[in-house]
């Protein structure tokens, strides 16, 4: 099939490229619409108790974390002076009423609700600020119109809060990637460059790359009419789409001058690049969106969005592969050697695959299993290690730089003002016996009995500052009650707490009423209860649809397995060096960035899934040649050996610019962004130094024939779901066009060259007269093929090709 396409491709390639061209432009035009219907946030459980905690505090209380948050400061004034106080009490009075509908400050509170507005030195206060909106669009529409009327006169004033929090994210998310693509394009050029020899080979991997992006973002912004999308898939998109797009280029790219080096025609050469190298691609390209969808099974809206943005990234790079990059070399031919460095000269054949660096290392694996598989497994161990003590923690605003204005908000009221060293645990009560006018307005307000009775139980607890009323909703029914306490709030402390108050009863007059507590606390325990409760699910779905798929191609029951193992042993190592670079904190001061004790949880199972689509990917590329042997001599060790060789130079090529796209995020100004770069940088490294170079090929020699054991009931259903890369195409025809019938009349040649060529010819002393029996004829058409079919060999193991009777 992908032989025949390229077949298509060829003989319709302008035309295939001008609807290439119209389909990116426009795909560009659309997919920049994403970028302004991002998403923040997404890390909660829809369902969980903290996340309904937090729905009603927007609904229908002041929430907690106010939509602006104003931190005003003199050096020589205290919140004292009339003059402070009309600076800032002018300043929010003048907000428009339609676009603010509700302003706290210190002067409108009284006691010790008031005492928390207040730095302990009395030179700072903040102004809780509500904007109007029910959704995020409007809030942002609202935050517009009052951004600019914040600064009070003669007060150093400072914006933080969620709304400023949400619009910096995205900011920073696309400027970290204007810095990547500025910092990685130039060297990944040099590179593609000193790997093909020839500048014109080189480009065409980076336009793949840039038609890669496009799509996925054109992808996305459709995506966002069915749900929500976080900034953060911007990146994935970005990151994934270039060095996917790069890595696959490669290998179309190589092959396809692999072929004209061994003199077929462009047409010819594009159909078996297509057959093999096309195929292989594709076959990766599916294998790393099945480990991608993993990612759909999780309620969490930032797992999920991420999932559906490399999905579409992946497909758009494979499409980019197969069809657009096919269509260039169409068009180039051996024009695709144009710019040759100079220096570098051309071999007139292609080198043997029984000889070379990766065809030795891979026989010295063979020789020498044991020693090679025991130093690297240990070598895999050592990574892991750190692994065992991780600590999971949320995302907070030290995942900004640390000069971000919201964060210098942030930490300036944790660290000067009374209650801002921890974040509330937030307690709803509801029940149909909550009163119905009763509203908790002032301290002179009557409390029923069994509401004060639970505050006061609430407030005697362990670690707890104080608990107070904090909201009161007439048409839900409920009360919310926030307990201040003085613990870390990522803490087992802090956690034990939350268990302990959602363990708490409450009833009045015999009747049952409904507790809820939510908190950053609480959030952070319902998430990690919601990843525990997804992880097994997603590891035996995307366990299982990787099986299949590579059953599908390599036709063995134990290679499937053994890839999902060293695909296993690469993430282990990469979780570890996560957590010994960003919970530990040693790569903090080369990545700049301010650790926090821990390392957040979704990010890990992204990276799970990223990574192990990934080292799928070499899996593929590296066993596809080796089975391509194994089926051409039976031999499990010249396989594996001329499998390497083969494929060895190309894969390492691939992972190290695969290195430099992912290095480029490195720079990144979030740290969740510089972990997941982190996390698959040291998982390519694993897997192409270690997992593919050397504990592949000793797995495999320890197996010897069992790698493609098939057992007798299963070849049947193989035959009939075969992938692997067979086409119509004779691969091992030198010479694929057929000699053309000779013409019926022939110039007349002169004598001495018809003389020279009798005499080369006859082979006798006889002169040779042309056409001595006439004109020849046109040779007969060859017979039709007669068809094939794959049957199992009578041993069970393997199978072959029969011709139909």
């Amino acid at each position: 099939m992908l032989a025949g396409l390229g077949r298509i491709l060829h003989r319709r390639r302008w035309i295939s490229l001008m609807l290439i061209v119209l389909l990116t432009v426009v795909s560009g035009l659309w997919g920049l619409g994403v970028l302004a219907k991002f998403k923040q946030g997404g890390f909660e459980d829809p369902k969980a108790e903290s996340t309904l905690v937090a729905r009603l505090g927007v609904n229908y209380f002041t929430s907690t974390t106010p939509d602006i948050l104003m931190l005003y400061r003199s050096e020589t004034m205290t919140v004292d002076d009339p003059r402070f106080k009309a600076a800032v009490i002018t300043t929010v009075a003048r907000l428009p009423k339609q676009h603010v509908p509700e302003i706290v400050t210190y002067w409108a509170l009284q006691g010790e609700a008031a005492d928390a507005f207040v730095s302990r030195d009395r030179h700072s206060t903040f102004v809780s600020i509500k904007l109007a909106g029910k959704d995020d669009n409007a809030r942002l529409a609202s935050y517009a119109a009052v951004q600019d009327r914040l600064q009070a006169p003669g007060l150093e004033s400072r914006m933080g809060g969620t709304i400023p929090y949400a619009l910096e994210f995205s900011q920073l998310v696309v400027s970290d990637i204007v810095k990547a693509e500025i910092f990685t394009l130039p060297i990944l050029l040099v590179l593609l460059v000193v790997v093909f020899g020839a500048v014109m080979a080189a480009v065409l991997p980076l336009i793949v790359a840039v038609f890669a992006i496009i799509g996925g973002l054109a992808v996305l912004h459709v995506v966002t009419y069915v749900t929500d999308v976080t900034a953060m898939a911007l990146e994935v998109v970005t990151m994934m789409g270039v060095g996917l797009a790069i890595d696959y280029s490669l290998f179309i790219v190589s092959r396809f001058r692999e072929e004209l080096a061994r003199g077929r025609d462009r047409e010819r050469a594009l159909m078996i690049t297509m057959a093999t190298a096309g195929r292989t691609i594709a076959v990766s390209g599916v294998t790393v969106t099945a480990a991608l969808s993993g990612l759909l099974l999780f309620p969490q809206m930032f797992l999920r969005t991420l999932g559906l943005a490399g999905m579409a990234t992946v497909m758009v790079a494979v499409f980019g592969a197969v069809v657009l990059l096919p269509v260039l070399l169409a068009i180039l031919g051996p024009k695709v050697e144009l710019g040759k460095v100079r220096g570098r000269r051309a071999r007139k054949r292609p080198r043997s695959p029984e000889s070379g660096f990766w065809y030795r290392l891979g026989h010295s694996v063979m020789r020498r299993p044991l020693p090679y598989f025991a130093v690297t497994l240990t070598i895999l161990s050592v990574l892991f290690i750190p692994f065992l003590d991780v600590r999971f923690t949320s995302v907070d605003v030290r995942v900004l730089p640390k000069d971000s204005p919201t964060r210098q908000v942030v930490e300036t009221v944790q660290r000067e003002f009374p209650n801002g060293s921890a974040d509330p645990i937030d307690v709803v009560v509801s029940g149909d016996l909550v009163p119905r006018n009763w509203r908790p307005a002032s301290k002179n307000d009557v409390v029923p009995p069994y509401l004060e009775s639970f505050r006061m139980r609430l407030e005697n607890l362990p670690h707890v500052v104080r608990a107070e009323l904090t909201g009161y909703s007439e048409d839900y029914g409920a009360v919310r009650i926030s307990v201040t306490h003085d613990l870390d709030p990522m803490s087992e402390q802090a956690q034990a707490l939350v268990k302990t108050i959602r363990g708490m009863t409450l009833t009045n007059d015999g009747f049952p009423m409904h507790i809820d507590v939510g908190g950053t606390t609480a959030a952070q325990m319902d998430l990690m209860s919601s990843l525990l409760d997804t992880l097994p699910k997603m590891a035996a779905y995307v366990g299982t649809l990787t099986f299949v798929l590579l059953f599908m191609f390599f036709g063995s029951v134990v290679l499937p397995l053994k890839a999902i193992a060293m695909n296993v042993l690469s993430i282990g190592a990469s979780f570890g060096v996560i957590v010994w670079g960003f919970q530990y904190g040693h790569l903090a001061g080369v990545l700049n960035f301010t650790p926090n004790g821990g390392v957040e949880a979704t990010s890990m199972v992204l990276v799970l899934a990223v990574v192990f689509g990934l080292s799928m990917d070499y899996e593929v590329f590296l066993l596809s040649r080796v089975r391509e042997e194994w089926d051409r001599t039976g031999d499990n060790r010249a396989a594996v050996a001329v499998g390497m060789q083969r494929t060895g130079g190309i894969i390492s090529s691939a992972a190290i610019l695969f290195l430099i796209v992912i290095a480029g995020f490195w720079m990144a100004s979030i740290t969740v962004v510089k972990l997941i770069g982190v996390g698959m940088f040291v998982a390519v490294v694993v897997d192409a130094v270690l997992v593919r170079s050397l504990l592949v090929p000793a797995t495999m020699r320890f197996m010897g024939s069992v790698n493609w054991w098939l057992p007798r009931p299963l070849a049947f259903l193989h035959a009939k779901m075969d992938l692997r890369e067979r086409d119509e195409v004779d691969f091992d025809d030198d010479d694929p066009v057929p000699p053309s019938p000779p013409p019926l009349a022939r110039r007349p040649q002169p004598a001495s060259r018809v003389t020279a060529g009798a005499s080369a010819r006859a082979g006798s002393g006889e002169p040779w007269r042309p056409w001595k029996d006439g004109p020849p004829q046109p040779r007969p058409a060859p017979p039709p093929a007669k068809p094939r079919r794959i049957v199992p060999n009578p041993d069970g193991v393997g199978w072959h090709w029969e011709e139909e009777s």
